[in-house]
């Protein structure tokens, strides 16, 4: 069963190994070279942003990957969210999965009302699973990332609480365990 923990300096590593790999970069909005140096830099600065949460997806103790919410805003009642897996693990429904699990915890445990999501247009397959899960698409932001020279648009997409909360009584999923730190 895959749950999600919080990110640990020991886990740095391999989150700029995965960040770097040419399958991983190709969805993401930068290209980053990385080093433990900047690694380490954004530990410190994800653990002392109340307005970020960061995890690692571990599936019995293996690491496949990691989920972020971002621009967690309580006053407008909204946060952005993503998430990458390891290309060994993609495939096996593990996205629907945290789709549904993520929507739970910011609809129900953070009592947000709206989740949006940014992914790059090319990359048909996550807008699928998000439309499945119940996300719509809001807009594109036309060429608005620049990647090896050319301009990509962005697919906006969002989902708000009644519609979560009328949806998930039609479906079945798996319950996972997010580590939430008590603070």
């Amino acid at each position: 069963m895959i749950k999600l923990v919080e990110i640990k300096k020991s886990d740095l590593e391999t989150l700029m190994h995965w960040r770097m790999l040419p399958e991983v970069t190709k969805y993401m909005f930068t290209e980053p070279q990385l080093t433990m140096e900047m690694q380490s830099k954004w530990f410190e600065a994800i653990n002392t942003d109340p307005t970020c949460k960061h995890w690692i997806i571990e599936l019995e103790n293996t690491k496949i990957g990691t989920v972020n919410l971002t621009n967690i805003d309580f006053q407008n009642s909204r946060c952005s969210w993503g998430y990458y897996i390891d290309p060994l693990f993609r495939g096996r429904g593990f996205g629907k999965l945290l789709e549904y699990n993520i929507f739970d915890f910011v609809f129900n445990e953070l009592g947000l009302n709206k989740l949006m999501s940014e992914v790059l247009d090319f990359n048909e397959r996550v807008v699928k699973i998000k439309e499945k899960c119940g996300s719509q698409i809001e807009g594109v932001l036309r060429q608005h990332i620049k990647k090896s020279n050319t301009y990509h648009d962005v697919v906006v997409m969002g989902i708000l609480r009644d519609e979560w909360l009328e949806r998930r009584t039609k479906i079945a999923y798996d319950k996972i365990h997010i580590e939430r730190s008590i603070n």
